[in-house]
């Protein structure tokens, strides 16, 4: 039987006392964060005991010692629920290139800081693999979920610094096309391909960026 390594996640003090959430951006009451904190301490500990894959609503409603409409009145749904076990690690993450120091954060040329935030957010995705794969909104949304939304306008941003030509918008789209959980799982744990060669091609996707900047 083939070993899992236990999904570790932030503490969940730090998640549910945040005022804001780094998935839905909406104002967590103060009044809720006592209920949403029970559960999802329960849903962390069916995590590190069983896997992402056992954490259902039902099974946190029985762990949490609540009914399961209290479950799917706080989170809406499974995927919403795993959302909110990752949104420290997504804030802290966020954090990293909107505030943090260069060449990440601003600083550094726009061109260093998109490298930066590809490399970064590949080591994020890998890094919190199970989980974001479990998390992964249903295609009517997943598109335009909050957390692709922020690297989506970051990504933007930085290409109009750069002076990059052509449709910029559809650059941006191709770009965090690269940065898809989905894709990098294949590419890396079902092709076998080192996380060190995806990493490269992100930096080989902006050479091009830099050559339309130049006018190459």
């Amino acid at each position: 039987m083939s070993s899992r390594t236990p999904t570790r996640l932030p503490p969940l003090k730090t998640v549910v006392s945040a005022g804001r959430s780094a998935q839905t951006g909406r104002p967590i009451r103060a009044d809720a964060v006592r209920n949403r904190a029970r559960l999802l301490e329960a849903a962390a500990r069916l995590v590190a005991k069983d896997g992402v894959a056992h954490v259902t609503m039902d099974a946190v409603a029985r762990a949490a010692s609540v009914g399961k409409g209290t479950v799917f009145r706080h989170f809406g749904d499974r995927s919403r629920l795993l959302m909110a076990l990752l949104d420290h690690a997504e804030q802290a993450y966020q954090a990293s290139f909107l505030t943090g120091p260069p060449p990440l954060g601003a600083g550094a040329p726009a061109i260093e800081r998109l490298e930066a935030f590809g490399v970064a957010t590949i080591r994020y995705l890998l890094a919190h693999r199970e989980l974001t794969l479990a998390a992964d909104p249903p295609p009517d949304r997943r598109f335009s979920a909050p957390p692709l939304n922020v690297r989506r306008a970051h990504i933007l941003t930085l290409l109009r610094e750069t002076g990059a030509g052509g449709d910029v918008e559809l650059l941006a789209e191709s770009l965090l096309a690269h940065l898809d959980m989905a894709l990098l799982n294949h590419l890396v744990h079902q092709c076998g391909i080192p996380q060190e060669r995806v990493e490269a091609g992100w930096r080989d996707l902006l050479k091009i960026v830099k050559g339309s900047c130049d006018g190459v």
